[in-house]
């Protein structure tokens, strides 16, 4: 079986988010860029499924300007075996993603494609449903335990009354919770060795799609700061400031 895990390049989870003086974007100059969370948990799963047998391929995949590459190439040293560059303008999307990924399948073949549920930068959780119902394959999202089986993969989830198991036929898209695994580290021997393993480039072009843009978006603005809290004296006092000042009694 071969998986395919498509990677998001986002700026790094442990960057303070900084907008742009004018609130035309967000300020990405100098900034560490790094793979998505959610996907470096679907790297993760997919190389232990390989590790344990139930895979023979693991593929990886980013959507995006000539940075991807970087977080390909660390998607590598963790253990995928190849990976591919879909090259186009950063901020794509979701359904351009989706349709982009669908005929990419359609070439790969793979058997199982498995993927973040969400990217941190927009927080969208779109892009594997999407995925799913433009291929017509059976879905399991938010993840926390996945079980290969002959033909079929069972998906255990989050749900609000507990947890929820699903048998899907495979092939199938699955999307990744914080609470599947672990993420390992790339050692130093394996980062040398991901520089000799295959990454090839596409255009979106090659593919045939239209990523035109369908949003826009007018302007970014940065949260207003919270002001100080006030300590009171007793309860007498904060019944008071609530009732008067805050206007919430």
């Amino acid at each position: 079986m071969k998986i395919l895990v498509p990677v998001k390049r986002v700026v790094d989870h442990n960057v303070k988010v900084r907008v742009k003086s004018d609130g035309s974007g967000v300020e990405l100059d100098n900034v560490k860029m790094s793979i998505n969370p959610f996907d470096e948990i679907a790297v993760e799963e997919a190389v232990r499924l390989k590790e344990a047998g139930k895979a023979d391929e693991v593929v990886v995949v980013s959507m995006g300007s000539k940075g991807c590459q970087d977080i390909l190439r660390t998607a590598l040293a963790v253990g995928a075996d190849r990976a591919i560059h879909l090259e186009c303008a950063d901020g794509a999307e979701p359904l351009a993603v989706a349709k982009c990924l669908k005929e990419l399948a359609n070439r790969e073949q793979p058997g199982l494609i498995i993927m973040g549920k969400q990217a941190i930068d927009d927080d969208c959780n779109q892009t594997g449903q999407m995925l799913a119902a433009l291929l017509g394959w059976p879905q399991g999202t938010f993840a926390s335990r996945i079980e290969p089986q002959a033909d079929s993969i069972a998906v255990t989830r989050e749900i609000d009354g507990g947890l929820e198991t699903l048998k899907l036929a495979m092939p199938a898209v699955v999307t990744c919770d914080l609470r599947l695994n672990e993420p390992r580290y790339a050692s130093l021997p394996n980062i040398m060795k991901a520089k000799r393993k295959p990454l090839d480039v596409l255009s979106v072009a090659e593919l045939g799609v239209d990523i035109t843009p369908r949003i826009r978006a007018i302007n970014y603005a940065a949260p207003k700061a919270r002001s100080g809290g006030i300590k009171v004296a007793d309860v007498a006092e904060l019944v008071e400031k609530l009732r008067h000042e805050a206007r919430v009694l």
